[in-house]
């Protein structure tokens, strides 16, 4: 119900500024229009006055004053044209009409005659000896201005109604479609992210509004299914050092002494260190999902990343199965090369691809960064198994393991690469994997540089 009455005083709103809007520029033409035809009425007046003026001092400058008119004796106010002849001490010589008071000399001005209903318009012309004044009645102007209050007091009411009903009805059918989306929207909960609401067929902007909100629920969507994938994949991967240590220890506490001296120290430790590298690794995961993972930008020396992590691998210190293996890493084609990103993010995607490369790697580990253009090219092969073609887009998906007892006896938690894959796309880059030169897996990582080495 408040919905439903915010979306009626929006369209109370919307329909009282429009009228409003309206009733101001009818009434401001409305004024202008009686402005404009009394005006032009005036002007119409004062012209024929002034001829009229004109015409009589010709006469008088030509024949004299003409002779007093015949006067309707019954009639005492004055007529609609009136004039009068006067000399130059004033007084008036001959006049259309007598009246109890002259005609005050003017150019244009209004005077109110004796007797009379309404104003009047005097223009005063020279006559040599005399003054012609020529007055005429303003009723005609009066009345004529008057005739146009009436169906504009009537007509502005009506349109304005009329354009409040339209505004209405428009803003209406405007939030119609808004309501059904609202309502959709209203049913839509985290179990029912599949829903969908109504797009217009308008492509007007409440189409795209629905289009985009479809797409953030598809988004929404998505990422409610990874995330249950991803706290069943977690849960299922933690369920199994858990077991592997409760299982040892009860066997320890049912048969003392049926297991060799330490190994219940060994196992808790060793499952205890698989569970923290997981933890992290999903402590990890979750930085890149809200957008962390490229947060701190800044301008990095990524051959120092490469070059640090490959003494890493050189001297054992990766997540390798054998420790004691020695491999031969070759670094000889690291340039210099500078990026801008997250320092921390971009160092785990190094080590992440090392530590992968060390694992697999019968003998060679080798690096390979250069910058082609505008992007930092970071290689990293191995002479291990490769990744079969089949498997290279599912490579990168979080809990994916290609050899699963393999995996687990090398320590490998499925999520090396798929940490790799979101702080590379999160820096605007790609990363794709291939067969390599010496016959393994050869990871290609694409980056924007920062500035020119």
């Amino acid at each position: 119900m408040a919905e439903r009455r915010r979306a009626a005083s929006f369209r109370a709103r919307t329909t009282l500024a429009a009228t409003l809007v309206v009733a101001l520029a009818l009434l401001a033409g409305a004024v202008s229009l009686v402005l404009l035809v009394r005006g032009s009425l005036r002007e119409g007046v004062e012209t024929g006055a002034e001829q009229r003026a004109a015409s009589l001092a010709a006469q008088v400058e030509s024949s004299g004053v003409p002779a007093q008119p015949r006067q309707d004796e019954d009639d005492d106010d004055p007529e609609d044209e009136v004039w009068q002849v006067s000399d130059r001490a004033g007084s008036v010589v001959r006049t259309s009409q007598p009246l109890t008071k002259p005609i005050p000399e003017s150019d244009g001005d209004v005077v109110r005659l004796p007797g009379a209903d309404s104003d009047y318009l005097a223009v005063t012309e020279d006559a040599g000896e005399y003054d012609v004044t020529v007055a005429v009645s303003l009723e005609e102007v009066e009345d004529s201005t008057h005739a146009l209050v009436p169906p504009l007091l009537i007509g502005v009411p009506v349109l304005l109604l009329l354009v409040a009903a339209t505004t209405w009805t428009v803003a209406t059918r405007v939030l119609t479609p808004v309501e059904r989306i609202r309502r959709e929207m209203e049913q839509i909960t985290g179990d029912k992210l599949q829903r969908r609401v109504p797009e217009p067929p308008t492509g007007d902007e409440i189409h795209r509004l629905a289009v985009t909100v479809n797409r953030t629920l598809a988004r929404l969507e998505a990422f409610g299914v990874r995330q249950r994938q991803f706290v069943a994949d977690a849960s299922h991967e933690l369920r199994s050092p858990l077991a592997s240590i409760r299982q040892t220890a009860e066997v320890a506490r049912a048969h003392p002494g049926a297991l060799p001296e330490g190994e219940l120290a060994d196992t808790v430790l060793d499952e205890g260190a698989r569970m923290q590298r997981l933890v992290a690794q999903l402590l990890v995961l979750t930085r890149t999902d809200d957008g962390g993972a490229a947060r701190e930008r800044r301008e990095i020396d990524l051959d120092d990343l490469v070059l640090a992590t490959a003494g890493r691998v050189r001297h054992g210190s990766a997540g390798r199965p054998d420790a004691d293996r020695s491999l031969r890493v070759d670094t000889s084609r690291v340039g210099p090369v500078r990026v801008r990103g997250d320092e921390l993010a971009l160092t785990q995607v190094v080590r992440n691809l090392g530590d992968n490369a060390a694992r697999h790697a019968r003998s060679t580990v080798s690096y390979s960064l250069v910058q082609r253009g505008d992007r930092a090219e970071l290689v990293v092969e191995d002479d291990g198994p490769g990744v079969a073609e089949e498997d290279r887009e599912r490579i990168f998906e979080r809990f994916v393991r290609l050899d699963e007892a393999r995996a687990r006896d090398d320590g490998g938690s499925g999520l090396g690469l798929a940490i790799v894959e979101e702080i590379v796309r999160a820096h605007g880059g790609s990363v794709q994997v291939s067969r390599a030169e010496l016959g393994g897996a050869r990871f290609v990582v694409l980056l924007p540089v920062g500035t020119a080495p």
